[in-house]
């Protein structure tokens, strides 16, 4: 019996202690997790904190995705923003570098898994990719990835974007919890996200006001043309973050564009370039009227031609100058792929300012019409004075001195006197040609510049070629070509397409006229049958004869792939 108690009195004792124990062991891991919550929860608040400070929207995008990952103790993660079409107009990674970036190829554009969330936008958890219904699969060298948690990003009532996390380390599972820190940092990123497009819109307005007022004092302070054209693509290309500006104006006389200035990546490939309306890009923008983009403009369905010198472009904008039939050309910029697209808050102000651009050209074109004007009266002035003045006043002298030949009777003194005569009638004879110069003012079309009539060629060439070829044209062809080899110009131009015409079998032709370092040259190159060493070659005789003539030469180059190069080459000033 007394042992009996004992042993009940030892198993009182231990019963309370063991208790005890469980009880502890709660309560440890009740404050642990009391811990975690309080250190996630300031990790959360950390997180806004720091998205919030940012001005700067790629920033601010990026330091969300950051944010994200360390939240949920993710792998990986990513901001799709959506774009007007519904697909993701932006992607923006976050644990994977470049090698690996550039391993997988294009970034995702929203179908899958990515766009079940864009047409559903509400969180979304997957404890296995590969067995959701939605999961289209990993292009090939992309990394694993198995638990997935997405989150809408929502700016007022409209869905901006999706953060994405991948990858829980340990092998884990989103739970709950990640859910709902993750939907919290996305609701913050809201505002954040509206907050830095507000900064900016507003910065973005400041910047279009500065170069407004930047090219209207310009044009007050009387600078030239060119210079307009330059401050109007320094401008757009700074402000909207471009690699690539392009402004093309009407071609005079013709349908055509005439690239004026072409800055940035790639911009030697558009240089001195005669775009038609139709099958360009910057055509299609002055046919509309008004802007037009693209999401890879290499791909583009406006462009029928010259689509490779686009490589490596992605998103592009044009806008016309003006509108409608007053059109002074089009303004076109393009982004590196894979940059952000353009969107309709960059376009509008774009718009406006090309609006105001076109308006400063029209001045500028003014104030040269006005210039025109008055030179051209100066030299009505001119012409009028030497005829009613100087050529008299020699005639009236050389009169004189005709009649007192009679009075001399030294044979030397008056042969001076008839050679003094014959002299001056030489003289009036110069007046008079100078006097027609002035009065002639180019008239006629070979008083058009070189550029308008080398267009008018290719266009006429056309309808025998039966295709439009490409045509570029450098350099100070209006002003350092004389007449008289540009009358040859367009000679040997009309005769090389119409070998290209008639015997070539091509689909395809290239022109080019290049004036530099004291030479011009011309350059014929199409995609046919190339030049048979049987056959007549008169017409090429023709061309030889034309260059040798001026001290230039006439090559012709055959391709191994087929087709023909001819390059006519003469020096603009006499040897």
């Amino acid at each position: 019996m007394g042992m009996e108690g004992e042993e009940r009195g030892a198993a009182g004792r231990h019963l309370p202690r063991l208790h005890l124990d469980e009880l502890l062991d709660e309560l440890q891991a009740r404050i642990d997790a009391v811990r975690g919550t309080r250190d996630r929860v300031h990790s959360l608040l950390e997180a806004v904190l720091s998205v919030g400070r940012e001005l700067d929207l790629p920033q601010v995008l990026r330091r969300i995705v950051e944010a994200g990952v360390v939240l949920v103790d993710a792998e990986y993660g990513a901001l799709g923003v959506i774009g007007g079409d519904g697909g993701l107009s932006q992607f923006i990674p976050v644990g994977m570098d470049e090698e690996q970036i550039r391993a997988i190829g294009p970034l995702p554009s929203g179908h899958g898994l990515l766009g079940e969330l864009i047409r559903h936008p509400e969180p979304l958890r997957v404890p296995e990719l590969s067995e959701h219904p939605g999961s289209h699969g990993f292009p090939p060298d992309h990394p694993p990835m198995h638990s997935f948690l997405g989150v809408p990003i929502r700016v007022r009532e409209e869905v901006f974007g999706n953060l994405y996390l991948t990858e829980k380390r340990g092998g884990l599972e989103f739970d709950a919890e990640d859910e709902t820190v993750l939907s919290t940092l996305a609701v913050a990123a809201g505002v954040a996200i509206e907050n830095a497009r507000l900064y900016e819109q507003a910065r973005n307005r400041e910047r279009w006001l500065e170069a407004n007022a930047e090219i209207t004092a310009g044009l007050l302070s009387g600078v030239g043309g060119q210079r307009v054209l330059e401050l109007i693509a320094d401008h757009a290309r700074r402000i909207l973050a471009a690699d690539l500006v392009v402004l093309a104006l009407p071609l005079d006389g013709t349908d055509n564009l005439q690239v004026a200035l072409a800055t940035g990546e790639r911009g030697e490939a558009f240089r001195g370039l005669v775009l038609p309306r139709r099958g360009s890009f910057l055509g299609a923008a002055v046919e509309a009227g008004e802007p037009i983009t693209s999401a890879r403009v290499v791909d583009d369905p406006r462009i029928t031609a010259g689509s490779s010198r686009w490589e490596g472009m992605g998103p592009a904008v044009a806008v016309p100058l003006g509108t409608g039939e007053g059109a002074h050309g089009a303004l076109l910029l393009a982004r590196r792929e894979p940059a952000a697209v353009f969107t309709e808050e960059e376009t509008v102000p774009l718009l406006s300012f090309a609006a105001q651009a076109a308006v400063a050209m029209e001045l500028a074109e003014r104030r040269r019409a006005a210039e025109q004007v008055a030179l051209l009266e100066d030299r009505d002035r001119i012409a009028r004075d030497l005829h009613d003045l100087a050529i008299q006043r020699l005639f009236a002298t050389g009169m004189t001195l005709q009649s007192a030949v009679r009075f001399v009777g030294h044979q030397e003194a008056s042969e001076r006197l008839l050679r003094a005569v014959d002299d001056l009638d030489e003289t009036i004879r110069i007046i008079r040609s100078t006097i027609f110069g002035l009065r002639s003012h180019g008239a006629g079309p070979a008083g058009q510049g070189l550029r308008v009539r080398v267009a008018r060629a290719v266009e006429e060439a056309v309808r025998s070629l039966g295709f439009t070829p490409s045509l570029r044209m450098e350099g100070l062809l209006d002003t350092d070509v004389p007449p008289a080899v540009a009358d040859d110009v367009v000679a040997v131009l009309g005769e090389a397409l119409s070998n290209v015409a008639r015997h070539a079998d091509a689909s395809a032709a290239e022109v080019s006229l290049v004036a530099g370092s004291g030479v011009l040259a011309v350059a014929v190159a199409d995609n046919g049958v190339g030049i048979p060493e049987a056959g007549r070659r008169s017409g090429l005789r023709n061309l030889a004869e034309r260059a040798e003539k001026l001290g230039g030469e006439l090559l012709i180059e055959s391709s191994d792939g087929g087709g023909s190069r001819l390059v006519w080459r003469v020096p603009l000033t006499p040897g």
